[in-house]
């Protein structure tokens, strides 16, 4: 355990009596707070830790705030109201002499320490304020006498109101490597060892025993009287509530003894019993949603049954958020235009539904082979004549035979037709465009085919559109799109379709009677059988 020895002179003759008071360090390891902190390893903690060895302030001996900030304030719970003696102070020196050239020195030129019984210096009292230090005669440790009660131990610096003394940074920082704060660890004590007991009702100074402050609930030079005129806790300087009968609280703690005046409660009866959907102090905070439009709790705000539709939080104060409406906000919205907030209470979109999307909360699927915004496109011929997709419009399984497009809505061009336009077509009669679905011509064949789809040619001895016309009957073969003998005629016939007889059969047949004699018409018969069958 640390310990502070003071030596103190007992007579007035040149000879010192070696009266010895040990003091505890009050502070080691003890929970710190510092304004803010510069890396991981300088929290507050680091100045309550017992070690200060290497005093550079990034070493992690020291408790560092931020650079550059215009005020800077520290401070250790002692965990309770404590007699404290002296204070200790060990600086950041950057591991560098301690004297008018160090940069450290200009950082904590002005600054003060606290002892309060809560966390805010205002309300202790200030044990030292530096106005008087410079570069060169800040010292470093700094000791400081405090004997006061306190327990919190409160280091402050500021620069908020230039200009500043000659000397005084711009900016100050905490660049504290350790704080000691010395006194009794038991409160109510003083003197040798801290083993002597205080007057009663008396936090005495942790030397000569005198009444530095009264404890709660009592006053006067020695602390004898109780608190009376409605006061009460620490000097009597905290008024009672509204007792009931207007009796005197409790000097100690306030409370009164037989409960609260009418619209009053609390232990001290300082709460007022709010109306009207408001509560806190002075009934001057309005109550949240609360379900079923009751009265919130009156101190906390508060719904005893929980919130109205729409809303969430401790004191139902907060509309639902992150796409959810309705009871305890447990519903879901989400496809409201431009991806809004539906409202918090009904789950309406307030500016309708995104594409592919209807319904009061924008919560149902475009259906009936619509899709779009406010489902108001027409599908496509989809495959099977299912839905198209709610939001594209675009077909699951493709497009009906005939027509295509992202979102088949497109008939196939005049030469193709069926099964995403992939079969060809182009032999209708006149050049007309087949069927896109089945390829069928609707004015039928162009001149050489025929069939459904007019992609077979013309069977031999047939012509024409469709094949509707008969090749002439002495054609050896017709074209099949003009009905021209292009393969020749049956002997006997000529001309372009062979609808002409022969000359030159006659010319033979005369030649034939009249050289019969001499050449025999076998040849004729052979040749020509359906003509010339003859007796020789």
């Amino acid at each position: 355990m640390y310990a502070v020895v003071l030596l103190v002179c007992c007579s007035w003759v040149a000879l010192l009596c070696p009266s010895v008071q040990a003091y505890e360090n009050l502070a080691i390891h003890q929970l710190a707070w510092q304004s803010s902190t510069a890396l991981s390893h300088t929290g507050a903690d680091r100045a309550v830790d017992g070690m200060y060895t290497n005093l550079e302030w990034r070493a992690g001996h020291c408790a560092a705030s931020e650079p550059f900030h215009t005020t800077a304030e520290w401070r250790v719970d002692l965990g309770r109201v404590l007699s404290i003696h002296e204070v200790s102070i060990q600086y950041s020196t950057d591991n560098q002499v301690w004297d008018k050239n160090n940069g450290y020195t200009s950082f904590f030129l002005g600054f003060s320490v606290y002892i309060s019984n809560t966390t805010n210096k205002e309300d202790g009292v200030l044990c030292f304020r530096d106005t008087n230090y410079t570069r060169a005669t800040i010292p470093n440790p700094v000791n400081i006498t405090c004997p006061y009660h306190g327990r919190y131990v409160i280091y402050y610096n500021n620069r908020t109101h230039p200009p500043y003394p000659e000397g005084y940074s711009d900016y100050t920082n905490t660049d504290l490597c350790e704080v000691e704060v010395y006194g009794c660890p038991t409160p109510g004590r003083y003197g040798e060892n801290c083993s002597l007991l205080c007057p009663e009702n008396c936090n005495c100074d942790v030397i000569d025993n005198t009444c530095v402050q009264c404890v709660s609930g009592y006053r006067g030079h020695l602390c004898y009287e109780e608190c009376d005129g409605h006061t009460y806790g620490v000097e009597c300087n905290q008024s009672c509530g509204k007792c009931s009968g207007g009796v005197q609280c409790d000097h100690v703690t306030g409370s009164c003894p037989n409960g609260c005046d009418a619209g009053m409660y609390g232990d001290r009866c300082d709460l007022v019993n709010c109306t009207g959907h408001t509560y806190g102090l002075k009934c001057n905070q309005s109550c949240g949603k609360c379900s079923g439009g009751v009265q919130c709790d009156y101190v906390t705000g508060s719904c005893p049954n929980g919130c109205d539709a729409g809303m969430y939080g401790y004191k139902c104060d907060l509309e639902c958020a992150g796409h959810t409406y309705g009871l305890k906000c447990n519903q879901s919205c989400g496809n409201c235009s431009g991806g809004v907030q539906c409202d918090h209470v009904t789950g309406s979109c307030p500016n309708g539904c995104d594409a592919g999307m209807y319904g009061d909360r924008c919560d149902f699927e475009c259906a009936g082979h619509t899709y779009g915004l406010e489902c108001s496109q027409s599908c496509g011929n989809c495959s099977g004549g299912v839905q198209c997709d709610h939001v594209t419009g675009r077909c699951p399984n493709g497009c009906d035979a005939g027509i295509y497009g992202d979102t088949c809505d497109l008939v196939c061009g005049s030469y193709t037709y069926g099964v995403e336009c992939k079969e060809l077509c182009g032999n209708c009669s006149n050049g007309e465009p087949c069927h896109h679905v089945d390829g069928s011509c609707l004015y039928g064949c162009d001149v050489g085919v025929y069939g459904k789809t007019c992609d077979e040619a013309c069977q031999s001895g047939r012509y024409g559109i469709s094949c509707a016309k008969a090749c002439g009957q002495n054609c050896q073969g017709c074209n099949r799109f003009n009905g021209v003998c292009e393969f020749g005629c049956h002997p006997g016939w000529t001309g372009t379709f062979c609808e002409k007889r022969s000359k030159y059969v006659f010319r033979y047949f005369l030649s034939y009677k009249q050289f019969s004699t001499q050449n025999p018409c076998r040849f004729c018969i052979i040749a020509y059988p359906k003509y010339f069958i003859v007796n020789i």
